[in-house]
């Protein structure tokens, strides 16, 4: 998709998404549209609230999108998408493939380390793992003391089923931070590799 033709649609969407539901008026009578209603009868508040929210996040996204910084889009557009409403899942899958095209095309730039790591996270959960290790392996290039690449690195191998790597680079994450192995005790990204003697042995220790 070419930057021209984003922004553009992403004008459209923006408007879109922010215009208020129409009325209609007959015979002097006005007539305002009625709530959408489900099999369980008309949608609680509690659905309408989640939907406003959602559609606050969505907006944000989209104006990330506008400024260039595709990046953060991906990351803010992958995080609703679990719970998105049926009605905007398919264009929220539109943009992310949108951001990662744009990306990938180098057109926009990481201000952080953080930042590319949550952006190989978002690819990590896409399924992308080999674009996840370029990030996380760009990061310890820069920064051999980043724990959080590390422990990035392990969880693309519990993934891919890769239990020596993982272990190896759940080691160096833990030698670096020992916060990393409470939090992988409780990473269900791990399950993978969580019968392994080497893996139990590195996060319980004292046992």
């Amino acid at each position: 998709m070419a930057s021209y033709n984003v922004e553009a649609y992403l004008s459209r969407e923006t408007l879109m998404a922010t215009k208020p539901a129409p009325s209609t008026k007959s015979s002097g009578i006005l007539k305002v549209a009625r709530k959408p209603r489900t099999l369980l009868g008309d949608t609680s508040t509690a659905d309408a609230a989640a939907r406003k929210s959602t559609l606050t996040h969505y907006e944000s996204a989209l104006k990330l999108m506008q400024a260039g910084k595709y990046e953060k889009a991906h990351i803010a557009f992958n995080a609703m998408l679990a719970t998105a409403p049926h009605d905007l899942a398919d264009r929220i899958r539109m943009y992310i493939s949108a951001c990662v095209a744009q990306i990938d095309k180098g057109s926009t730039r990481f201000e952080t380390h953080e930042e590319r790591y949550d952006y190989a996270i978002s690819l990590l959960n896409e399924g992308h793992y080999e674009d996840a290790r370029e990030h996380f392996q760009e990061i310890l290039l820069k920064d051999k003391s980043a724990d959080y690449a590390f422990y990035g690195l392990a969880l693309l191998s519990s993934m891919t089923g890769d239990t020596s790597r993982c272990i190896e680079h759940l080691t160096e994450a833990i030698r670096l931070n020992g916060q990393n192995r409470f939090q992988a005790r409780l990473d269900s990204d791990f399950d993978g590799v969580a019968e392994d003697p080497r893996f139990t042995e590195l996060l319980y220790p004292e046992a």
